[in-house]
C-alpha cells in the first residue's frame, strides 16, 4: 500500500466499522494528545483501552488502564499509536503477538515506519500512518462506514 497518501473510502472504511480502539501510550494528562483523542474517541461511540505501563491499573478517560496489548481484557478491532517512532518495531511485533491480530493499526500524526507497516500488511492488518482519527472523523463526517 502506498502510505504516502490515503483515499478517503479507505479511511472511512477503517473509522465506520472499528468498535474498539487501543491506546497506545495514553495518557492521563489532559493537555497530551493522546488523552484528547482518547475522550474524542469514547464520546463519539468508540470503546478505549487505554495502555500505558507507567499507568498500570488507573483509569484514563474513564477506562482502566493495562500495562501491555496481551493484557486486553478482550480483542481490539484497531490499536491506535502514540509512542516515539523508534518504538514501532517494537511495538509491531508485540501487536503480532496478539490473538487475534487486530484489523487495525494506526500511527498517529508524526509517526510513521514502512518497514513496520509492511510486516502488519502482511499478515492482514490494515495499516494508516502520520494520521490523527480525531481530525479524520470530522472531516469525512457523514462518509463513514
Amino acid at each position: 500500500m502506498n502510505h504516502d497518501s490515503y483515499d478517503d473510502s479507505y479511511i472511512a472504511g477503517i473509522l465506520g466499522s472499528v468498535k474498539t480502539i487501543a491506546v497506545l501510550g495514553a495518557s492521563p494528562k489532559p493537555g497530551r494528545p493522546s488523552h484528547g483523542v482518547m475522550n474524542f474517541l469514547k464520546r463519539i461511540g468508540y470503546r478505549i483501552f487505554p495502555v500505558n505501563p507507567g499507568q498500570e491499573g488507573k483509569e484514563i478517560a474513564g477506562a482502566m488502564t493495562y500495562a501491555r496489548l496481551a493484557e486486553l481484557p478482550e480483542p481490539v478491532d484497531m490499536v491506535d499509536v502514540f509512542r516515539a517512532p523508534a518504538a514501532i518495531p517494537g511495538l509491531a511485533e508485540e501487536i503480532l503477538a496478539m490473538d487475534p491480530l487486530p484489523k487495525v493499526v494506526w500511527m498517529q500524526l508524526g509517526i510513521r515506519d514502512d518497514a513496520a507497516a509492511a510486516r502488519l500488511e502482511e499478515r492482514g492488518i490494515k495499516v494508516v500512518m502520520n494520521r490523527c482519527p480525531a481530525i479524520e472523523i470530522p472531516r469525512l463526517g457523514r462518509k463513514l462506514g
